[in-house]
């Protein structure tokens, strides 16, 4: 009897434990570029003032092959990375990358939107954005996978 039920936690343990890892996991996008992302940026400076205020974005660069990187600003305190190479299609045109057209990052050579808000697709069919994480203390940015 005390067998049967140590294997029956056992197996209740497991089974949570992998439905808890599935719900966590992001589908798996071959096209997002294969690099390390960790780069770090002062928002409230001068040389990022379209980043000074909520609602605001820009382009910033990145090493290849990302296409660079979209940061656009959520709230106050949390901002938003995205890469700016097209998660659905990325080589369908020449240099294809994406363009924030406000509230959306457009892909101009499929015609896909995405949400600025979650990187979430909105017109098209495939993937979302693909999102970099971010930390940001109130002074730096800091931009990584």
């Amino acid at each position: 009897m005390r067998k049967i039920f140590t294997v029956s936690i056992l197996f209740f343990v497991t089974l949570t434990a992998i439905f808890v890892a599935s719900c966590n996991s992001k589908p798996y996008n071959p096209n997002a570029p294969v690099i390390n992302i960790n780069c770090s940026i002062y928002p409230n400076s001068l040389e990022y003032q379209e980043l000074n205020t909520v609602g605001g974005w820009m382009y910033i660069t990145a090493q290849l092959p990302s296409y660079g990187i979209i940061v656009y600003r959520y709230n106050i305190d949390e901002f938003k990375a995205y890469e700016r190479k097209a998660p659905n299609e990325p080589y369908a045109c020449p240099d294809n990358r994406l363009f924030v057209e406000l509230p959306f990052v457009v892909d101009s050579c499929m015609k896909y939107k995405y949400s600025i808000l979650d990187g979430s697709l909105i017109e098209g069919t495939g993937y979302n954005l693909i999102e970099y994480f971010t930390e940001f203390d109130g002074t730096e940015l800091r931009i990584y996978n």
